[in-house]
């Protein structure tokens, strides 16, 4: 176990990351279509083919998610994950042709420092492709990589973050989740995060949460100028489900964003989860289902804190200082 995605057999992960240009794409690409729903609870949302996850929808099956930054732009992201799916003859079948689906939820991050004048077109569709080329099982890097290269939040710099856990019968479960809320993941105006009570093995730091909690730590934190925020991220199991289960996955995804963040779901904020389920395993019974449930949550909420904590700031004039510049000693 790598307390990562790819802990999941046959899930992988790439990123591509341009520093100069303050963002980036990562590509999650499953090695056979997964059972795949999502949910938006946000109230400024950028997404792709993120309505045919309702479970009312007939597609059932994705072949990859992206997470990107470059706010409605970063969308083009998608077409080249898709190119690289198509060129190896996945996708939904329809007669003779193949649609791979790729559904996409972005962040806003066009106002971080970084170079954004790329011209007539975006950078998005190639970066997507480089990402999905770059996707692999075992280790990959957290913090300000890929879609979390040029996140931020109210109180340090944000990132890209990642967490897994195993059900009590075995089944595994894991979260990927792009931190630029507009809300803050860490307390008050110290190092503790909200994620704290989740934490396992230090993986965050181990601070706990302060002691006492006053209303000091809990008032209002939000960006300032520009407001470039959402929060957006995946979880996903080995287990066999229905788009419907995948779907109450995705909601308790959400419940880990708002005990890791606070506060969560604003209405410029673009909150969205995304949900899979690979059926390497067979089906839950109810009893499993709740754990799994339960796990999406603090599995999100572990995510969220990993991926602020492995954070390093931009290298521009006036950006937001990480965590580790803060309090890393």
């Amino acid at each position: 176990m790598l307390n990562l995605l790819t802990d999941i057999a046959g899930v992988r992960v790439g990123h591509a990351t341009d520093l100069a240009l303050g963002s980036g794409v990562t590509a999650i690409v499953f090695d056979r279509p997964a059972t795949a729903s999502g949910s938006v609870l946000g109230g400024a949302p950028g997404g792709r083919d993120t309505a045919l996850l309702d479970p009312a929808m007939t597609v059932s099956a994705v072949d990859a998610f992206v997470l990107s930054g470059g706010s409605a732009f970063g969308l083009d992201a998608a077409g080249g994950v898709q190119a690289g799916l198509r060129a190896e003859g996945r996708g939904f079948a329809v007669g003779p042709a193949r649609v791979p689906i790729v559904p996409q939820a972005i962040v806003m991050d066009l106002l971080n420092g970084g170079d954004k004048d790329w011209g007539l077109h975006s950078p998005y569709r190639d970066m997507g492709l480089e990402a999905y080329r770059n996707a692999a099982g075992g280790a990959f890097a957290l913090g300000s990589v890929g879609g979390g290269t040029g996140a931020t939040t109210a109180t340090v710099k944000g990132g890209l973050g990642s967490a897994s856990a195993v059900t009590a019968r075995g089944f595994t479960i894991a979260a990927i989740v792009v931190v630029n809320s507009l809300g803050a993941p860490t307390v008050g105006d110290g190092p503790h995060f909200w994620a704290a009570p989740f934490e396992r093995d230090g993986e965050f730091g181990g601070l706990g949460l302060p002691a006492p909690l006053t209303a000091e730590h809990v008032a209002l934190r939000i960006k300032g100028a520009g407001r470039i925020a959402t929060t957006i991220g995946a979880v996903v199991t080995d287990a066999t489900l229905t788009k419907a289960e995948a779907h109450r996955l995705s909601l308790l995804g959400h419940d880990g964003i708002a005990r890791a963040i606070l506060p969560a779901h604003l209405g410029l904020d673009g909150d969205t989860v995304f949900a899979a389920a690979t059926g390497e395993k067979g089906p839950p019974d109810m009893t499993d289902f709740l754990e799994l449930c339960h796990l999406a949550a603090t599995t999100m909420a572990r995510a969220i804190g990993r991926g602020v904590h492995a954070a390093d700031a931009l290298a521009v004039e006036g950006a937001q200082a990480s965590w580790r510049d803060r309090w890393g000693a």
